[in-house]
């Protein structure tokens, strides 16, 4: 035998080889699955499972089997846990002693994944397709946004008139529809079959509506009709008239709408949410945000360049059904590459077992009736100074944005104008959120909560009171807007742009946190109601207030024009409300956030882990000085603190004592 093993050059045989029991060499972390916490009797044992780091052997002496029976019988005949060592049994025995190496070769250890950039590649085969999808589907949707502007508001006959009606009394029931519809699909189709059913008829009707609906649009619009409808109603009914009128522009508006609230909520964030870890979902969703504003700025460019090919082409030709045949062949084109990356994804990366899954348990929402969420509202009033923040933003921006495109369209009349300037306002959008989303951390870190919450409004008041101004006032104005190489009309386009570029970016950095955050302080039952009551009857309430708003005014005073200084004041009014709602909040915030970090304190001070106190000591040690935490630092940091401590409380206290040692 001695003669065969020698021959295959596997082992060297002792001169003197014996039996004896020895158990098989396995890795360190087969051997330690367990916490530290659970080796307090072995300190030795604690040491190396610590470290982390593969050792020779795991007991010093001559003789491992003899120590680890020792150990056992220390334990009281019985193994460290699950993972460690068995009860005494009969142990596999080894006919010859082999020698082991001093240096750890006789330990495998776990092959590292590999990583790009320090991100698992596993993670990027999931995260680079869906960055690419959200990219494309938001540079769709600004494409349809900008271009179901310009047919709507500057096609004949229609004006900026007939947004709010289409709104209310289009828009919202295919809305509902759909979604009942959507729900419907879901309960028969696969989730693969489901997408595709959705996506394709979006994509196919973008295309039919360049290149057979619009150019037939002379033929298919009702317009004798409705002229003799307009005739008969009076002027005051424009715009529901207008929509009889241009049907086919206004399918366009509702499809463009859709594409917003159904491919980029239902679709991509239903798929995302499907295949990532939370963990990935905490890493990467920022991301998405910022480079959705890059989409935006790309498309705005895209809108930009074929609403000035009208310039190149000769008399009589149709510059806008060119221009639209490009900016639809676009969005034809990325909306198969979404499908084609769906696909891909499907099949190529989840079907990989290796990559990393997590169950969701899908958290109860409670369902509130329209009486029970007016019933939570009216209890609290914190939660009523958070409603009327809700409601103030959708009325305040639908009253200024509508009245504002009603100037867009005096100024620029014709449709390659119109879409031209709404592709330069969408770049400039782009550009100012994705600078407010960077600066937007630094606001609510440096100022707190409060001032954050009061930017959004106070920019609304200051851009409104200028843009009713110049509309209202204008004339006195004229001489001096004429040196500067402005009409009043321009002027109030100019200030009109600004103020929506703003209101948009300020919405997305720090409202939308800042109404998030609002909900952390609040106890968990009031948490819940009142995050359903907000989304029962404020969202609908604040989208459609303006729009209801703006009808009445229009049915009542004759036109949009004739509404504008009543618009104004409505407008004063509801933003000095949203004001003084984000003051009242900031009062009842900060306390209540002050008080849950005390209460978290006391919590863990009697769990015995001032973990979170202790860092707060090392970084201030770090600094050379001793600074208490101010009260922007507990606003602006509700959330993360929160979930810091909720964290570290699930952490073992073996663990937690090893690492402030």
């Amino acid at each position: 035998m001695e003669a065969v093993i020698h021959s295959k050059g596997l082992i060297t045989l002792p001169s003197n080889p014996q039996i004896r029991a020895s158990y098989p060499l396995q890795p360190l972390r087969l051997r330690f699955p367990c916490k530290s916490s659970n080796l307090s009797g072995f300190p030795l044992l604690k040491a190396r499972a610590l470290s982390g780091k593969p050792q020779s052997l795991l007991l010093s002496g001559s003789n491992p089997c003899w120590e680890s029976k020792s150990l056992l019988l220390s334990n009281g005949g019985k193994g460290l846990g699950h993972g460690l060592w068995r009860k005494e049994g009969k142990p596999p025995s080894c006919r010859a002693g082999a020698a082991i190496p001093a240096d750890g070769a006789g330990f495998i250890e776990e092959k590292e994944k590999a990583k790009f950039f320090g991100v698992e590649v596993q993670t990027l085969k999931k995260i680079i397709p869906l960055g690419i999808m959200f990219f494309c589907i938001l540079f769709n949707y600004t494409i349809l946004r900008d271009t179901k502007d310009v047919l709507v508001v500057t096609a004949k006959g229609s004006s900026a008139e007939i947004i709010p009606f289409l709104k209310t009394w289009v828009n919202l029931p295919m809305a509902v529809g759909f979604m009942l519809l959507y729900t419907k699909l879901s309960n028969v189709l696969s989730k693969e079959a489901l997408f595709y059913t959705v996506i394709f008829p979006f994509i196919a009707f973008f295309g039919a509506f360049a290149f057979v609906l619009y150019p037939l649009s002379n033929v298919i619009h009702p317009t004798a009709l409705a002229d003799k409808l307009l005739a008969a109603l009076g002027p005051s009914f424009l715009g529901p008239v207008a929509i009889l009128r241009i049907w086919s522009f206004c399918l366009f508006y509702v499809m463009a709408e859709l594409w917003g609230s159904v491919v980029i909520s239902v679709l991509f964030w239903g798929f995302a949410n499907q295949i990532t870890t939370i963990e990935e979902a905490k890493e990467f969703y920022p991301l998405f945000g910022l480079g959705a504003n890059i989409a935006l700025i790309f498309s705005g460019r895209t809108v930009k360049y074929f609403s000035n090919l009208r310039k190149n082409l000769g008399p009589g030709v149709d510059g806008w059904a060119i221009s639209l045949k490009g900016m639809m062949s676009i969005v034809v084109l990325l909306g198969l590459v979404i499908a084609g990356i769906y696909w891909g994804v499907n099949k190529f990366v989840l079907n990989d077992p290796s990559l990393p899954r997590t169950e969701r348990k899908k958290k109860e929402k409670p369902k509130l009736g329209m009486k029970e969420s007016l019933k939570v509202l009216f209890s609290s009033r914190y939660v009523r100074d958070l409603a009327t923040l809700v409601v103030a933003y959708g009325i305040s921006i639908n009253l200024v944005e509508v009245t504002w495109k009603s100037k867009l369209k005096a100024q620029f009349p014709s449709p390659n104008e119109y879409s031209s300037f709404m592709g330069d306002f969408s770049t400039a959008t782009g550009i100012a959120t994705f600078a407010m989303m960077l600066l937007g951390r630094l606001i609510l870190r440096k100022f707190g909560w409060g001032v954050a919450a009061m930017i959004t409004p106070t920019v609304l008041l200051l851009t409104g009171v200028g843009f009713f101004s110049l509309i209202l006032f204008g004339e006195p104005l004229t001489p001096v807007l004429a040196s500067l190489g402005m009409t009043p009309l321009l002027a109030a386009v100019y200030v009109g742009a600004l103020q929506n570029i703003f209101s948009k970016s300020a919405k997305y950095s720090l409202f939308d946190p800042c109404k998030e955050m609002a909900y952390i302080p609040l106890e968990e039952d009031m948490k819940v109601k009142g995050k359903a009551a907000i989304d029962v009857v404020c969202n609908p309430l604040g989208k459609s207030g303006g729009a209801l708003i703006q009808q009445f005014m229009i049915l009542t005073f004759g036109s949009l024009a004739n509404s504008t200084p009543y618009l104004g004041g409505i407008l004063l009014i509801i933003v000095l409300a949203w004001l003084g709602a984000a003051s009242s909040l900031d009062s009842q915030f900060s306390p209540l956030v002050k008080e849950q970090l005390e209460k978290e304190k006391r919590m863990k001070e009697k769990m015995g882990e001032p973990v979170f106190e202790m860092s707060k000591e090392v970084k201030a040690t770090e600094n050379g000085s001793t600074v208490a935490p101010t009260a922007s630092d507990v606003s602006a940091n509700g959330s993360a603190l929160k979930q810091e401590t909720t964290i570290e409380s699930e952490s073992s206290p073996g663990s937690s004592t090893s690492q402030i040692q």
